[in-house]
């Protein structure tokens, strides 16, 4: 990505983060458009951020990093503990091709990764053999993750547990990350960036051209990726 400021020698993890919310009507014909094509709703997001990356960066070939739980054992559900690995999610969008044409694309790279979800993530940069840098994290530095577990509500005798937000966020993980978040008012997009990178007004006009370009896929997901609006008409 096409940064505001030269990136510094040495990774800084200085940041903080921008919200929208994408509204229900467009989340509900984004998960239609994935039960049509056989896809799951992760999929169909990291699609179209693969297209918003894709033209804001001029390349075709993008890779995202995306957590995932590590819990695919009967044995370790009930185990207390971290067990998530990093995933690397590479897409191919050379040829132009439509947005579906896209997202089978991004289903197969998908399942790809989850079948090989066990290797470990500094495995793998092992075996790349990558020259190594101190400003930036090796393979990717785009994640992607998407929040769709339903929130228990946590119960003990005698207490009353309610979320506690803990302020501002002041630090980035990486260049960038999308976090999204299924809810009932329709889908909340958390943009977090290395503000040493990138200017506030940079991330702000890329969240909203991510959600015109959301509501356009909705509207019509057989367009190529090209003509994928990433601004309304005014």
């Amino acid at each position: 990505l096409h940064t505001d400021r030269p990136r510094p020698a040495l990774q800084t993890f200085k940041g903080t983060e921008h919200g929208i919310l994408v509204p229900k009507r467009t989340l509900d014909s984004l998960k239609e458009l994935s039960r049509r094509e056989g896809a799951t709703l992760f999929m169909t997001l990291l699609a179209a951020f693969n297209v918003l990356l894709a033209r804001y960066s001029g390349q075709e070939d993008i890779v995202v990093g995306s957590p995932i739980a590590g819990r695919n054992r009967a044995e370790l559900e009930n185990l207390i503990g971290l067990f998530v690995n990093t995933l690397s999610l590479r897409t191919d969008l050379s040829g132009n091709p439509s947005f579906k044409q896209l997202l089978a694309r991004v289903k197969e790279a998908a399942l790809g990764a989850y079948a090989h979800q066990e290797l470990p993530f500094e495995k793998l940069v092992e075996e790349l053999k990558l020259s190594r840098e101190l400003s930036r994290n090796p393979v990717f530095q785009v994640m992607f993750a998407l929040q769709n577990v339903s929130q228990q509500k946590l119960e003990f005798p005698g207490l009353k547990v309610e979320p506690f937000r803990s302020g501002k966020r002041t630090t980035a993980k990486f260049d960038l990350s999308l976090t999204a978040n299924d809810g009932p008012d329709g889908l909340a997009l958390a943009f977090e960036y290395n503000t040493d990178l990138f200017d506030a007004g940079t991330i702000e006009r890329m969240a909203h051209a991510f959600g015109v370009l959301l509501a356009a896929i909705g509207e019509d997901s057989t367009r190529s990726i090209s003509e994928l609006p990433l601004m309304e008409a005014a």
